[in-house]
């Protein structure tokens, strides 16, 4: 028998228009653009006028345009996400039915801000089972609707986004090489959204405003070892040096992470793709987004060998190696899009805002 490997095709993104910068958050929270930057590396974030799976859809449309593929061509679409528009049914499945993909199995994926490279190595394995050829692999996150805009620590990271792949089966041995997935469950409510799902109150009087658990230093121990221990597994296993790695791409949480990531690795800070600052963190969509980023901007070269590493809610976290093809330019452009926006962020955040906060 062969032994199949999934080959990254194709690739796409999609950001909604509003754009929230710091100065502007600054004024219904009480922090300023010197201290987010400092802590953080971000300097805006962007607020989607629409659901989830509208920003899965149209980075899954110029994925597969850029694949040369049609939405029949399909046999498996995961989405990643800790955001969905609805729990029952899945959002792969709508994004199935306006994309097209009739053949398509479809299922959604929850590992917070790892769910992106859990989804990736789910879609490889399958391929590499022989049952199926093409796989859209997405991440897509509308965090800013779970948003307290009344806590400083979590109102300023969070926004919206989404990143997609083609993994197509081939002999050659490119896409996923080696993944680590691991969760250090002792540590889940460190990061948490307590008051959702059937835990909550149902008759809550004040459904809207959901407690978002953040706990900074202790999140940052936890994903420095998480991420670097499984960096450094998949490295081992597929025996290469820390000099081999052409690309790192990291989930794009926090600027220190990022440095500690690479610190702990040996990798130099200068082989990381970071984007942080434009969009702060997307989590299911960072590493999907950056590795997009990173190809249109020609940090991504022919044959590169690329580590990539994330940490989330749950506490998940992983790693993996991607050896990328000769192709780094899309076989052909969609014309799909998000549907006008004429609101600011903060319009567009306006309600949430005055309930968390009381700010108008």
């Amino acid at each position: 028998m062969a032994m199949y490997h999934a080959e990254i095709t194709g690739w796409g993104k999609c950001l909604p228009p509003a754009i929230l910068t710091n100065d502007e958050l600054s004024q219904f929270v009480e922090t300023n653009d010197e201290w987010i930057q400092s802590r953080t590396g971000i300097q805006e974030r962007r607020i989607s006028h629409v659901d989830t799976s509208k920003l899965a859809e149209v980075a899954g449309a110029r994925a597969l345009a850029a694949a040369g593929l049609t939405a029949n061509d399909l046999d498996l679409i995961i989405i990643a996400s800790c955001s969905p528009d609805t729990l029952m049914p899945n959002i792969a499945s709508k994004v199935a039915l306006d994309l097209g993909a009739k053949r398509a199995a479809a299922f959604d994926l929850n590992a917070a801000c790892t769910g992106f490279i859990y989804s990736l190595e789910t879609a490889t394995r399958l391929i590499q089972a022989g049952n199926y050829r093409h796989a859209l692999v997405i991440g897509a996150e509308r965090l800013s609707w779970l948003i307290d805009w009344s806590k400083r620590d979590t109102a300023v990271l969070f926004g919206d986004g989404a990143g997609a792949v083609i993994i197509s089966r081939t002999e050659e041995k490119l896409g996923l090489q080696e993944a680590q997935l691991g969760c250090d469950a002792e540590g889940r409510d460190v990061l948490a959204i307590p008051d959702f799902g059937t835990s909550m109150d149902r008759f809550n009087p004040d459904p809207g405003h959901f407690t978002f658990n953040f706990v900074g230093r202790e999140i940052f121990r936890r994903a420095v070892r998480g991420m670097g221990s499984a960096a450094s597994t998949v490295l081992e296993r597929a025996q290469l040096s820390k000099e081999e790695i052409d690309v790192v791409i990291p989930h794009q949480a926090n600027k220190r992470i990022i440095e500690a990531l690479c610190d702990h690795t040996g990798i130099p800070l200068e082989k990381a793709f970071v984007n942080i600052h434009r969009y702060g963190n997307t989590s299911a969509a960072t590493v999907p987004i950056a590795l997009c980023e990173a190809v249109e901007e020609g940090f991504i070269k022919p044959g590169n060998t690329i580590l990539s590493a994330a940490f989330g809610a749950g506490l998940t976290w992983g790693a993996c190696l991607i050896k990328w093809g000769q192709r780094v330019t899309p076989v052909a452009q969609s014309d799909a899009g998000l549907p006008p926006c004429e609101k600011t962020a903060r319009e567009i955040m306006q309600n949430a805002i005055d309930h968390c906060t009381g700010v108008k």
